[in-house]
């Protein structure tokens, strides 16, 4: 096995690169693979509490930790632990056999069949969201606040059916408060114990309580009644399929795991998209030629119609719309994982219990990948060029075995969105560039204004 030394940076020499970690993860990741190579080592934190991580950024080396050898890389860090304490042990933090009875329950519920049933419900909140855009002030929406609103909204409707502006109201309020109090415990070094009655552990308890309750109340009101409709047309909710999912090899959820897995789908399911959508909205706004297209393509494709999931293979540069913008934006932008093995990848050799993570917003910006990596281009996933590259070249979704089930999902929700709000309104960026950083999810640091013009 090799023994090359893992090159990295060499920080302050107390604190290592603690500091440029905690003041933008992001870029100190990017500028250590354009200084040192594919696979890095960084040190963090003071002696004593240093942490070591260690980056994999070519498509190769991603391919390896998150699928040809993801047995050797599990989700066992500190990070997933607290998502795991405030969220639950759903779909997005279990393992072993937990994980796999659940994905094996969960999965006939994301057929494409099933999810293509679920393009109504999202149509219903986008025109929502279009309409209430006509009395906007100044003619002006963040539009990533919007997107984050409309995701929710969504998937609440397809989770919950009619029990939409309770559940909202609640996440609305509760996910923040809990989204930074686990960022902030999981990227530190040491923690007081969630139970000491700190100002931050009491907020976040309360948050957690909340939310809990209102996710519990909901699956009791449901379990009492059968086949709730959740987009007018017959369709049954996520929530009723989840609680009805059962095998004689598997079982079923009991009250407390259908909780986690609803907690699990309204974190990942709504931010995820929100970013997607957002993002795209944005760069078409700053782009007029590349919105002209999108433009084009609507009008000519719909004609005025609302759009169902049927037309999604008739939308092809919208779908190159959201690549683009998941390519530049990814939602998870980082992928922890532990080694629990030591594994040579890209000729260095990984040890055994190291953290290591992967990273989207690298690797979607790797020179060898991506000409002009910092240029909004949808064209770049035309079918050939898009062949033309390493599978894990572009990975906004994951990758192997622990790959996000609600791909397909999450791209029927943002083509449609994206086609209705292209047919109402023509866009322009009042906030040319958006800063971000890495939370739970890839988080907007500053507004994504656009100005509104409405069509037609």
């Amino acid at each position: 096995m090799a023994t090359t030394p893992i090159p990295g940076p060499a920080g302050l020499p107390l604190l290592g690169s603690m500091l440029d970690l905690k003041n933008d993860s992001l870029g100190t990741f990017l500028d250590a693979q354009r200084a040192h190579g594919d696979v890095v080592r960084i040190t963090a934190g003071p002696p004593g509490a240093r942490a070591t991580i260690y980056g994999v950024f070519s498509a190769e080396g991603a391919q390896q930790v998150l699928a040809t050898q993801a047995a050797n890389f599990r989700k066992d860090n500190a990070f997933y632990q607290e998502v795991r304490e405030s969220f639950g042990n759903g779909l997005l933090t279990s393992q072993d056999e937990d994980y796999l009875r659940q994905r094996r329950l969960v999965q006939p519920l994301f057929t494409r069949r099933r999810v293509d049933s679920y393009a109504e419900a999202v149509a219903t909140e986008a025109a929502t969201v279009t309409e209430e855009w006509r009395t906007a002030p100044d003619a002006t929406v963040d539009v990533l606040e919007e997107m984050a609103r409309l995701a929710l909204r969504a998937v609440a409707r397809i989770l919950f059916g009619t029990d939409v502006d309770a559940a909202v109201e609640i996440v609305e309020r509760a996910f923040p408060v809990m989204g930074d109090y686990v960022l902030r415990r999981g990227f530190s070094p040491l923690n007081i114990p969630r139970d000491w009655p700190t100002p931050g552990n009491r907020r976040a308890a309360a948050a957690h309580e909340e939310l809990y309750a209102v996710c519990d109340r909901i699956i009791a009101e449901r379990r009492e009644t059968s086949g709730a409709d959740a987009g007018g047309d017959g369709a049954q909710d996520l929530l009723t399929l989840l609680a009805e999912a059962e095998s004689a090899e598997d079982g079923s959820f009991d009250a407390g795991e259908l909780r986690e897995q609803v907690l699990i789908f309204l974190l990942a399911g709504h931010e995820t998209t929100a970013t997607s959508l957002g993002f795209a909205l944005h760069l078409l706004a700053r782009h007029p030629d590349q919105r002209k297209r999108a433009h084009e393509e609507v009008d000519r494709v719909l004609a005025g119609r609302t759009p169902g999931a049927a037309d999604l293979d008739a939308l092809p540069f919208l779908t190159q719309v959201l690549k683009e913008a998941m390519r530049l934006y990814p939602a998870g932008p980082v992928i922890g994982r532990r080694a629990v093995a030591a594994t040579e990848i890209d000729g260095h050799t990984l040890p055994a219990g190291a953290d290591v993570m992967v990273a989207p917003w690298v690797t979607h910006r790797h020179p060898a990948y991506w000409e002009d990596p910092e240029r909004f281009d949808p064209d770049r996933f035309m079918p050939v060029p898009e062949a033309a590259r390493p599978r894990y070249a572009w990975f906004p979704f994951g990758g192997g075995p622990r790959a996000c089930i609600g791909q397909h999902f999450s791209m029927l929700e943002s083509v449609i969105a994206l086609a209705m709000i292209l047919q109402a309104y023509d866009l322009e960026a009042v906030d040319t560039e958006v800063p971000v950083a890495a939370a739970i999810t890839l988080r907007a640091t500053g507004p994504a204004r656009c100005r509104l013009r409405p069509r037609g």
